[in-house]
């Protein structure tokens, strides 16, 4: 039996006060285990170590499913070690088995739980260093969206994940693939425009050879448009805006109006709502 504060056995009696009434206030991982269980002898320290380490940020509910079998079969439990996350009194999400450590603290992230206090994480530094990779990250939310067919939103996540590993042909084919609903999401509209902008950087110049290409010839187009895709992706957004506007203040019939198409498919990727409406003036300007 554990002695951290932020771990408690929990049974039929008492489980609506200790699990569904804590859960409005703070977030509930409940793991239901069996001594008999190998991979539970795995995945319970395991949650135990992380629940001391985000120091309050989550409580762990742990059900003896030999002991509890009422419990169990409410929640219709059919292998062990299964987990539940619960919040607001309501079960959000969970898992089946014994995930490695990496994918626990994605799923826990996934779901906003940190850790309370500042002191705990420094307390713990090996907690940066178990920072996932971008190839960690595309493994874990590739996990989760396999293991929650119920949920398609997940992959939302997954194809976020790709594009940030440069999986860019295996992300267009989840975007492709993704229901009706979600293919107008947000999310998916900025990750189309993030693939067709990846594809106009194919066999581009760096940006040095860009800049001093645009140094000995302003009027290359092609160049500054493929300098505005670096600098959009890189983040820079207020100069990939210059140089998509000053394509199509010089010339609206370069690439089919692709300094205006650039512009409207720029948007989907900068949550700077005043840039935005500062350029849609400046194209109205342009075109009226």
């Amino acid at each position: 039996m554990s002695t951290s504060p932020h771990v408690i056995d929990v049974g039929v009696e008492g489980f609506e006060t200790t699990v569904l009434a804590k859960s409005q206030e703070t977030p509930v991982l409940v793991d239901f285990w069996a001594p008999w269980c190998g991979p539970c002898k795995t995945l319970g320290p395991l949650l135990e170590k992380l629940a001391d380490e985000f120091n309050g940020g989550f409580i762990l509910a742990k059900v003896d499913v030999d002991k509890e079998q009422q419990l169990a079969g409410y929640f219709q439990i059919r292998s062990v070690p299964t987990v539940m996350l619960v919040k607001g009194g309501q079960i959000v999400d969970g898992f089946p088995g014994a995930l490695p450590e990496g994918q626990v603290r994605q799923f826990l992230e996934h779901h906003g739980i940190m850790a309370m206090a500042a002191e705990s994480v420094a307390d713990a530094p090996e907690f940066v260093e178990l920072a996932l990779s971008p190839e960690e990250q595309v493994e874990v939310a590739r996990s989760l969206a396999l293991s929650s067919p119920e949920k398609p939103e997940l992959r939302l996540d997954l194809i976020d994940a790709l594009l940030q590993a440069g999986h860019a042909k295996e992300a267009e084919i989840e975007l492709d693939g993704l229901p009706a609903n979600l293919a107008t999401d947000d999310r998916a509209k900025c990750a189309r425009a993030q693939l067709d902008f990846a594809k106009a950087l194919q066999d581009a110049p760096s940006e040095a050879e860009l800049t001093a290409e645009l140094a000995a010839t302003p009027g290359h187009h092609r160049a500054r448009h493929q300098l505005g895709v670096r600098r959009l992706l890189a983040g820079d957004h207020a100069s990939a805006i210059d140089s998509f506007l000053a394509i199509m203040r010089a010339d609206r019939t370069f690439g089919d109006d692709l300094g205006r198409k650039s512009l409207i498919a720029a948007f989907a990727l900068i949550d700077d709502a005043d840039l935005v409406s500062r350029t849609r003036k400046q194209m109205a300007a342009l075109i009226f």
